[in-house]
């Protein structure tokens, strides 16, 4: 297959209106760290207490953390255009009071509806995305990827440049660009319809009585205390001023961003979700206990916050991909829960941050955020059946695993078949094509499997196709191949997020049904991307025990091997 992430034109060329949401992405996940570099400014200039900027925080997330529980009902009741809408205004609005405002408990205030018009926004940026893009959905998925990373890694750096001539600066800053956003957003993104049924308000809260879904909460509850207890009080004894700051969390946000990208699903693919997420969770407890020691000595501090970037993003990854396996429930409703949770505990961790560092020393708050790293290891332990389970098999009723739905009329016969495996992009016909020439040649019938896949970022999850779709894309497959005389069956896999799992349980199906091979075709990607470690065709191939072959409309299959695959990908580079 070429890949669950496809579109044949390349991952960045899309409408504009995927672009303007992309940019307001970009904007909106700056906010995480816009702020870090300004906080020793804004207690100097306000006269506050670290304490009292910490509530910065606090309002933001704990505002975000309430409004997630009711961005579903909201957008499925409004539509998600004006749900984007709306909560980038908010922004633009709540940013530029906070930039005008005199006095901390003005800026806190300020930042309250900051949160609420974040949760609009990214409640609903991801599905936009996606419903927006042309060709298919890969190429979306990984311009938010890359937006994601980007406002990580260059929202310290724009604040301590902007911080560097005002502490006002960066809330100003915010408010142009969020309203250019908004413009764009308005002019391009066109109006989306309406879910088929309205989303409960109290949908996320009952979910919260699934054993997985809330144990993997409160897992990540624990996660973010310890996260943003670092993230709201480690500039302290760094004593830098704001330009050195934000360079000190840039390098920190790009560590984030490359590790929750690129390390953390070739780590979940190698030694499973729940080990990986142990091992990490005990770096960081360890990394949080080293600036806790080292508190009085500024280069320790540096350091261990920069190299704190690796484990957040992996585990951020990770952490959101273990909700969405375990959940029972619809996946943005689960999206919601999980994100109240996450949110609560970032925002109650710095006021006690600074209640603890007020009453005691700077070094007690991160003692506690590594106790906090510590303790989500049983809490996640407690888990672990359900986990693993749900990576291999189903839970409490619902497919969490990938799974395979088959579609038109079932296989006759005992002879072995070609499987033919693709996905939603433009190529996909050719890819099916070459494939049946392979069965005409060998007097088999073919298998055409589409993949289905729900995407998940950070804490948000979007289907990226619709079954009604998916079903359609089969059911075309499968007319043209019966106007060409080539008798084919149809399959659609789905899977969450993971390619390397449903490489696997097509092997598996594979080896059920007695396959003569697989076909897959190139990936629009490139072969660095589809011949890497953890994804569906290296997966696929060191699972198969039928053959495995490369097809092309031009040219003759090639055979995939464990041995030929490294070979591809180091050609490539």
């Amino acid at each position: 297959m070429s890949a669950p992430h496809g579109n044949a034109a390349g991952p960045f060329r899309q409408p504009r209106a995927v672009w303007a949401v992309a940019f307001a992405c970009v904007i909106s996940f700056m906010g995480i760290g816009l702020v870090d570099p300004i906080l020793p400014a804004l207690a100097k200039n306000l006269h506050a207490t670290p304490s009292q900027v910490s509530l910065l925080f606090s309002s933001y997330l704990i505002v975000t953390a309430v409004a997630m529980l009711f961005v579903g009902w909201f957008s499925s009741r409004f539509g998600a255009k004006r749900t984007l809408v709306i909560g980038l205004a908010v922004i633009v609005v709540f940013a530029a009071l906070a930039g005008t405002s005199g006095s901390i408990n003005g800026i806190v205030g300020f930042r309250a509806g900051w949160g609420l018009g974040n949760a609009l926004f990214i409640a609903t940026s991801l599905a936009v995305i996606v419903a927006s893009a042309s060709g298919g959905f890969g190429g979306a998925i990984i311009l938010y990827e890359t937006a994601l990373g980007l406002g990580i890694a260059v929202g310290p750096l724009l604040g301590g440049e902007l911080g560097g001539i005002s502490w006002r600066g960066p809330f100003f800053g915010v408010a142009v660009l969020m309203a250019i956003a908004l413009v764009a957003t308005a002019v391009f993104v066109p109006d989306l319809p309406k879910p088929k049924h309205v989303t409960s308000p109290l949908a996320p809260l009952k979910a919260l009585r699934h054993r997985g879904l809330l144990t993997m909460g409160i897992m990540a509850l624990l996660y973010n205390w310890g996260f943003f207890t670092m993230l709201g009080y480690a500039p302290y004894p760094m004593e830098l001023d704001a330009h050195q700051l934000g360079l000190v969390f840039t390098g920190w946000g790009l560590l984030v961003a490359a590790f929750s990208v690129f390390f953390a699903p070739r780590l979940q693919a190698r030694y499973g979700t729940a080990p990986v997420l142990y091992v990490n969770l005990a770096g960081l407890s360890v990394v949080m206990a080293v600036i806790a020691a080292g508190v009085a000595t500024p280069t320790v501090v540096i350091v261990a916050v920069i190299v704190s970037g690796a484990f957040i993003g992996i585990n951020n990854t990770l952490t959101t991909q273990a909700v969405m396996l375990v959940s029972p429930v619809e996946r943005p409703v689960a999206s919601s829960a999980y994100g109240f949770l996450r949110f609560i505990g970032g925002g109650l961790a710095p006021y006690a941050a600074g209640k603890l560092a007020d009453a005691t020393d700077l070094s007690v708050p991160f003692y506690l955020g590594a106790a906090t790293f510590l303790l989500a290891i049983p809490v996640l332990a407690s888990g672990h059946g359900l986990l693993r389970e749900a990576e291999q098999h189903t839970d409490e009723g619902e497919s969490v695993a990938p799974t395979l739905t088959p579609v038109g009329k079932p296989a006759s016969g005992s002879t072995p078949r070609i499987i033919v495996a693709v996905s939603a992009h433009a190529e996909a016909p050719a890819i099916v094509d070459a494939a049946a020439r392979l069965a005409r040649d060998t007097h088999s019938p073919l298998e055409v499997v589409h993949v289905q896949l729900t995407a998940v970022v950070e804490e948000l999850a979007a289907d990226t196709e619709t079954p009604e779709k998916a079903r359609a894309a089969v059911t075309a497959h499968l007319d043209r191949l019966a106007e060409q005389g080539v008798p084919a069956t149809g399959q659609i896999l789905t899977t969450v997020g993971d390619h390397s799992a449903a490489g696997r349980v097509l092997a598996q199906h594979a080896a059920d049904t007695g396959a003569r091979a697989i076909a897959v075709g190139r990936s629009p990607h490139g072969p660095l991307t589809q011949f890497a470690e953890g994804s569906f065709t290296t997966a696929l191939t060191h699972a198969a025990t039928c053959t495995v072959v490369l097809v092309a409309p031009d040219n003759a299959p090639r055979q995939l091997t464990s041995a030929t695959l490294p070979a591809l990908r180091d050609g490539a580079a």
